[in-house]
Formats: structure tokens, C-alpha cells, sequence
């Protein structure tokens, strides 16, 4: 049974830090790049950052570059996402996620094969 678990997520100050973390398991965790996306309140669901398999390549949406890291430990099967100088318009649902092939589509929510519940975030002003 594939699942994918987020945590680590709360309630944070702007300006703050978070590292959100996202265990694998059910599925060959390696072969898979992985994304985050997001989902504030009354919007869609957005792209945040992705790694590949093997942590040779990643890609943050601008809106995070600079702030966010994502990396991987594929010997744990996790992904995280540390989120420093987070801001009120970071609040969301963040959700990671895994895709086999296609990481030229990293951006795109219905490319990815699996997902997470999700973890909330709230950043307060």
C-alpha cells in the first residue's frame, strides 16, 4: 500500500521557520522524484518545489526561491522542505508528492502518480 505522510507543519510568526517532512513508503521511494505543492484557502492548488530521484536537480516556484529548500534521504525514504523567512501568504496546505517519469511536467499537479494528506501551515502577521 503506497502512502506518503506529511508532518511538521503549525502555526509559525512571520519570519519564522518550518521544516515540513514527508516519509515514503509502499513504493521504490528512490526511483521517484518528488514534488510539494500547496492549497491556500479558496485557491488552487499550487506548485512549490521538486527534487529529483537522486537530488541531481531542483526547481522552487518564484514565489519560494530563496526561502525554501527542498532535499531528500532516500535511505530514510523522506522528503522535506525547510521554510525559513516564511510569510502569511505561505499559509496552506502543503502536500508532497511522488512521480515516476516526466520531470519536465514537476509543475504539474495531475502528472504526479501519488500523495500525501496533506499538513497544515499557518503563518500569523
Amino acid at each position: 500500500q503506497v502512502q506518503l505522510v506529511e508532518s511538521g507543519g503549525g502555526l509559525v510568526q512571520a519570519g519564522g521557520s518550518l521544516r515540513l517532512s514527508c516519509a515514503g513508503s509502499g513504493f521504490t521511494f528512490r526511483n521517484y522524484y518528488m514534488g510539494w505543492f500547496r492549497q491556500a484557502p479558496g485557491k488552487e492548488r499550487e506548485f512549490v518545489a521538486a527534487i529529483t530521484s537522486r537530488s541531481g536537480s531542483t526547481d522552487y516556484a518564484d514565489s519560494v526561491k530563496g526561502r525554501f529548500t527542498i532535499s531528500r534521504d532516500n535511505a530514510k525514504n523522506m522528503v522535506y522542505l525547510q521554510m525559513s523567512v516564511l510569510k502569511p501568504e505561505d499559509t496552506a496546505v502543503y502536500y508532497c508528492a511522488a512521480d515516476r517519469t516526466g520531470w519536465e511536467n514537476r509543475r504539474l499537479e495531475n502528472e504526479y502518480d501519488y500523495w500525501g494528506q496533506g499538513t497544515q501551515v499557518t503563518v500569523s502577521s
